[in-house]
């Protein structure tokens, strides 16, 4: 049987190292001074990022999300947070230890200025669109990602996004994975919501 003291003990102790985390994060992002973004400084610097993230920020790799029309602030924040470690993944590590902050503020101008991905393929399955349309509108996702879910400021674009990820990103909200911007909103949404819930949630956004 889990000791429930224990559990507890343990999980205050991780809320406790994210939330330090973040607060650096926060401290990083409020000494970039605000400046005109240098596009094609950010493209330049893009080339880093287009062995994962694909040509012109489209990805076509599985769970490797695309970049391409991201909101400017959400892309800076997630930046941000992945070189502070408030985010982790190894093949992020390297590439964000390389940027400073003006690489930081001309990658997130850069790829909100592409055009966004969009599904090549019709909807397969239109009764599980409608199942995580429902979700969606139960869970109150556009108060948040826009009525469109194309995002705003800081809050990431769903619309279109690579369907895999999507669940995997709801996934990692749900178990308490990923930290980082949006992470206790996320969390609180991802947390009762069933499996297929999620499988129907993520069809639906990649196909809008």
């Amino acid at each position: 049987m889990t000791n429930t003291v224990d559990g507890n003990v343990d999980m205050q102790s991780q809320s406790r190292f994210v939330l330090r985390g973040l607060g650096v994060a926060l401290s990083l992002l409020a000494c970039i001074p605000a400046r005109a973004a240098d596009v094609a400084a950010g493209k330049e610097k893009a080339e880093l990022c287009g062995g994962c993230h694909g040509e012109n920020g489209i990805s076509q790799m599985e769970n490797i999300p695309s970049l391409a029309g991201q909101p400017d602030q959400f892309i800076q924040w997630q930046l941000v947070y992945f070189r502070a470690g408030a985010r982790k993944n190894e093949q992020m590590q390297p590439v964000v230890d390389q940027l400073n902050n003006d690489d930081i503020r001309n990658l997130g101008a850069y790829f909100a200025s592409l055009a966004p991905p969009k599904n090549p393929k019709a909807d397969d399955d239109p009764g599980l669109s409608r199942k995580g349309a429902e979700a969606a509108a139960g869970r109150r996702c556009a108060s948040c990602h826009a009525d469109n879910y194309a995002g705003t400021k800081a809050v990431a674009r769903v619309a279109g996004q690579r369907e895999e990820y999507l669940v995997k990103a709801l996934h990692d909200y749900k178990s308490g994975l990923r930290s980082g911007g949006g992470q206790a909103a996320m969390a609180e949404v991802a947390y009762p919501l069933s499996e297929e819930e999620i499988t129907a949630l993520a069809h639906y956004l990649a196909h809008l």
